[in-house]
């Protein structure tokens, strides 16, 4: 049944009923005014200023530059090098940029919030290969989310260059320095201007109703003319100033959250410090002290005569929910929180698989930024398929296919550059070894002679060279998983590489090998072998008991389906053995479009590497980033202790009865993405679906019925309720869809969190997009209840 649309703006004034113990509208607007006579309280929307005036940057040198505009060369090939404009926008969140098309110049625009890395000097694949004409100070590499291509460019000075480094560097700090309310300020500014269509800062009705469907709303046109009216108060078919804001402030008002505030507020409709604490401890928040209160409401209060008296109005308690503090994420795990001495094998690592590839596994290029990339998103386990190249330099590539090769010392020199970049804790190289003993060597002298300390080359504890070191104790350091001697060989002679062994065992091993490759891969090198430390690859054969304890440091890499047959055959057995050692699991060679399997059930093994293409987006890598959101996001996890007890009796096939009761209530949305901006008529009918990713019994989703025509302020109030057995291994996924009844409904965006990070109580989801970019300032506004039997 499809829904009537409900904004938050409400009926006319008057009209809306008040809860039960709220004065009536006129009562209240006149006790919020005595708080509300600060102008720093008021968001001036109709002439809010720019992010270089809000945040500090008005007489920035380097922002006025970048608004007046630069000419850089922009660098793709060794002879393609074509001169653009690139200027920052007013609105201080883009960049402007022109291309020359013959006959017709075509513009177009990249956002700060897109740009994941920005690197000055030849710091890219693209100008260490193409740029050599041009000095590296005059150079800068702008890297984006997702799959975006590199932006290399060089300036006609070095001071051009450091302009727009310096320049690009302090808006993107302020940019993440500023609160979702400012976000959201910028957001409908932005909206604002582009619906001005004579640029006049007035606006009429038809500019109104434009500017209702470019946020993603459908408003009933007879009452979206009273409410134009009722904003018009000179009576002249046109809204300016103080009008603009006063439509504007209706439009964005969130009754849910008027209803809970006055709740707590009382007769007066300010919050005081012990009202706040009684709303924190219905939150269950921990520590909800008066002196939290106190520090909450210093913090997030706006108007400075209710922070001077300790009360929160309206607008700082918005402020508050939609802060971090609010959000479902506890902050508290937005930082390195676990315990991290403890040996490898206890956590779950970040893993990537074919990491040098940008697209498919099959003609797809391969590229030393895929590595960058991969380390930007927190992995610490990369891959590296290393095969024979020209002059006696190994290459990296997907053998015998259409990708392109990269040189293996050039992917090293990348390790070196950034593999810490976000994270200190250890990276493991994980080589795929096709290589003759010659090219062997030339490895193993480039691994010593490029990462020089980092690289583990001997035991940290020669009185226990077998137990595994903690991530604390290899920080900074790079660890190869290889192949060790005496190696094992097939009945052909041949040392089986990693992935071979499985394959050859599901006869999925290709036999077009070349002949030359099998002679070449007869022995492993000793200088190679001997960088083997901590990661030595085995043969996982079976899992029967052994009349001696496993070595700690062997690793068994297995693919997908040789995982998932363990876990059914020998499920506790699995779970044991990866207490002990570390476990990599890697997609099945079939999947030549480099999809992705789903990670959680190599997960509820205590796998420790669960390798996945992380330039395939999709729900897979959804959940491998919210595994790896919290502790930092520095790419370890410790895994729950039933994990890690060597004589634990967990199944994941038989967790036992339910623990836990998760009760979310679906309260509203704010501010969705228009999914299709090049036809404003289409708005979105938004539903909400939370997923439970866990052991098999908890595997769940439940959604709510859809809202016609409403991306704005969409509202359900459906609540959705899973019973779990495993909660120390679940991860909820909330994902919002454009319903359709004819087609599959199109992403949204999303959040994936683990449950024992998820905040109870009234919270802000802040979703992302397909590549995890912020789609700030769109959020889902939910209840959560969690509780334990």
């Amino acid at each position: 049944m499809r829904q009537e649309t409900v904004l938050s703006a409400g009926p006319p004034q008057g009209t809306r009923r008040a809860p039960a113990d709220q004065p009536q509208a006129g009562q209240a607007g006149l006790v919020l005014e005595s708080w509300a006579c600060d102008p720093g309280a008021r968001v001036a929307l109709a002439v809010l200023p720019c992010l270089w005036e809000s945040r500090g940057l008005t007489e920035d040198e380097d922002v006025r530059a970048m608004l007046r505009g630069s000419r850089f060369r922009k660098i793709r090939s060794r002879t393609w090098h074509k001169e653009r404009l690139y200027r920052l926008q007013e609105d201080g969140l883009s960049v402007w940029f022109q291309r020359r098309i013959p006959r017709a110049p075509s513009q177009h625009i990249f956002f700060l919030q897109h740009i994941e890395a920005v690197r000055e000097g030849h710091q890219s694949e693209g100008l260490r290969r193409f740029g050599g004409a041009f000095a590296p100070a005059r150079c800068l590499t702008i890297a984006f989310r997702g799959r975006r291509k590199n932006l290399d460019l060089a300036a006609p000075t070095a001071e051009e260059a450091q302009r727009w480094v310096r320049g690009l560097a302090k808006l993107r700090a302020r940019l993440d320095a500023m609160t979702q309310r400012e976000r959201l300020d910028h957001w409908i500014h932005t909206y604002l201007h582009r619906a001005d269509s004579d640029q006049d800062s007035k606006m009429s009705f038809k500019e109104i109703k434009s500017l209702l469907r470019m946020v993603n709303v459908d408003m009933n046109d007879m009452y979206a003319y009273r409410l134009f009216k009722e904003c018009d108060h000179s009576n002249n078919e046109r809204l300016e100033g103080t009008e603009i804001e006063e439509f504007l402030r209706r439009l964005l008002k969130r009754p849910e959250l008027e209803e809970i505030f006055y709740k707590y507020s009382g007769e007066d409709h300010v919050l005081s410090a012990p009202e706040l604490r009684e709303f924190l401890e219905d939150q269950g928040e921990d520590g909800a002290t008066l002196a939290h209160a106190q520090h909450l409401i210093q913090t997030y209060e706006l108007n400075e005569t209710a922070k001077q008296h300790e009360l929160m109005t309206l607008d700082g308690f918005m402020m508050y929910l939609l802060s971090p503090n609010g959000a479902a994420l506890d902050p508290a795990h937005m930082c390195v929180f676990q315990d991290m001495d403890q040996p490898l094998a206890h956590y779950f690592i970040s893993s990537s698989h074919n990491t040098y590839l940008t697209d498919s596994q099959i003609g797809g290029p391969s590229s030393t930024e895929a590595y960058v990339r991969a380390f930007a998103q927190g992995c610490r386990c990369v891959e590296l398929d290393c095969w024979e190249g020209p002059g006696g330099e190994p290459v990296i590539y997907h053998g015998h296919t259409l990708t392109s090769k990269i040189l293996f010392r050039d992917v090293v020199q990348a390790v070196r550059d950034h593999a810490f970049t976000l994270s200190p804790y250890p990276v493991i190289l994980s080589l795929e070894n096709h290589c003759g003993l010659e090219q062997q060597a030339a490895m193993a002298r480039h691994l010593r002679t490029i990462l020089g300390d980092m690289l583990v080359t001997q035991a940290l504890d020669s009185q226990n060279p077998e137990e595994l070191p903690s991530p604390e104790q290899l920080k900074g350091r790079v660890l190869v998983k290889g192949k060790k001697l005496p190696a094992v060989r097939s009945e052909d002679g041949r040392i089986l590489s990693d992935r071979e062994e499985e394959e050859e065992e599901e006869e999925e091993e290709e036999e077009a090998e070349a002949a030359e490759q099998r002679r070449l891969a007869k022995q492993i090198s000793p200088e190679l072998s001997a960088l083997a430390v901590y990661c030595c690859a085995t043969r996982l054969r079976n899992l029967r008991p052994a009349p001696t304890l496993p070595q700690p440091c062997q690793v068994s890499s297995l693919s997908e389906r040789k995982a998932k047959k363990l876990i059914r055959e020998a499920g506790n057995s699995f779970v044991r053995h990866n207490a002990r050692q570390l476990t990599r699991v890697y997609p099945l060679g079939l999947r030549m479009n480099s999809a992705n399997y789903s990670p959680q059930e190599m997960w509820n093994s205590g796998c420790q590497l669960v390798a996945l293409n992380f330039q395939t987006p999709g729900y897979e890598m959804d959940l491998n980033a919210g595994r790896f959101l919290i502790n930092g996001q520095c790419g370890y996890v410790l895994k729950p202790a039933c994990l890690r007890q060597p004589d634990t009796t967990f199944d994941p096939e038989c967790p036992g009865p339910p623990r836990t009761t998760l009760t979310i209530q679906v309260l509203t949305a704010q501010q969705l993405p228009k999914l299709n901006a090049e036809k404003p008529n289409s708005i979105v009918d938004p539903l909400v679906r939370v997923e439970i990713h866990g052991v098999p019994a908890d595997c769940a989703r439940k959604e709510t019925n859809y809202v016609l025509n409403n991306g704005f302020n969409p509202r359900w109030g459906q609540t959705l309720q899973f019973q779990l057995r495993a909660p120390e291994l679940v991860l909820v996924r909330f994902v919002v869809e454009d319903y359709d009844t004819t087609s599959p409904n199109d992403f949204v965006g999303q959040f994936t969190l683990p449950l024992n990070s998820l905040k109870q109580g009234y919270r802000h989801i802040h979703l992302l997009s397909k590549d995890g970019a912020s789609l700030s300032p769109a959020t889902l506004f939910v209840h959560i209840r969690i509780q334990c039997s």
